[in-house]
């Protein structure tokens, strides 16, 4: 359910900002994007909020600090033209605006009837790209789907990145990991989220999201079946039980899926090693 009004950009930003044009990208539950231009080039102004109770969910007070976050995050990586602060309701950031297509949009036409799922081996290698990048930095994302891998002609953007770990965060920012988009959640990370409300975002569980968003991407199946009205506590559940879908994908892309998606941290591949074989298999 989105809000009945989007939040516009603060004043202060938009003074900084100097926008010649904007556009509403999201709003929705605890977060409202905005597409900048100006004649510095395209911008991407993110603002949080907490999100209210409703019949639906509970409230959730972390969505206000996710902008700051990910600003805080994105400087310690060095991406430059980023920016952060509080405003009345929650933080915001302003980072470049990342052009393309993400991996799910790109891959439709392999999910068409009769269409054979055989996606390009270089657009799945350069998303694995994009995650081993982070990984060589000591960070884990925490939150891989196929809306966070941006895919344009120069390589693939890894978006989002307020709930990544692996450095110091400011305190006045930071909050617990309470799990992701639960489509693309490990088996681990389910479990730790179903017994203690929390968990840690990992390299391997990372690895274990991208072979979930190669999956569905390619066939338009999750990665373990469940009711599409099935709440949270009963998809992750789902998740701990497994097993998961078999891989109906072809070729060399369909084997490293199904090694990605091992229930066993300890036995899938590195996003390195990922990488080397689909390069190998190209």
């Amino acid at each position: 359910m989105a809000d009945a009004a989007p939040y516009e950009i603060p004043t202060s930003v938009l003074e900084t900002l100097a926008p010649s044009a904007r556009r509403l990208v999201l709003n929705r539950r605890g977060s409202t994007v905005w597409d900048v231009e100006t004649r510095h080039g395209r911008f991407a102004a993110k603002l949080g909020y907490p999100i209210k109770a409703t019949s639906e969910w509970e409230g959730q007070e972390w969505t206000a600090l996710a902008p700051g976050r990910e600003g805080a995050i994105l400087q310690h990586l060095n991406r430059k033209h980023v920016s952060y602060g509080d405003w009345e309701h929650g933080t915001w950031n302003v980072q470049p605006w990342h052009r393309g297509n993400s991996l799910y949009d790109l891959w439709q036409p392999h999910r068409a009837e009769g269409a054979s799922p055989e996606p390009d081996l270089g657009e799945a290698l350069s998303c694995a790209e994009a995650v081993a990048a982070l990984h060589a930095t000591g960070w884990a994302h925490g939150d891989i789907q196929p809306a966070h891998l941006i895919i344009s002609h120069g390589g693939t953007a890894l978006i989002d990145l307020a709930l990544a770990q692996g450095g110091a965060i400011p305190a006045a920012y930071d909050f617990s990991y309470r799990g992701c988009l639960v489509h693309y959640e490990s088996p681990e990370i389910s479990r730790s989220v179903l017994e203690t409300g929390t968990a840690t975002p990992t390299l391997a569980a990372d690895v274990y999201a991208l072979g979930a968003s190669l999956f569905i991407s390619a066939t338009g199946l999750r990665h373990v079946a469940y009711p599409d009205d099935a709440g949270r506590k009963d998809q992750r559940q789902a998740i701990v039980d497994g097993p998961h879908q078999p891989v109906n994908v072809h070729g060399v892309l369909g084997k490293l899926i199904e090694a990605m998606l091992s229930p066993d941290p300890a036995d899938r591949p590195t996003s390195a090693e990922v990488c080397k074989e689909l390069s190998s298999g190209r």
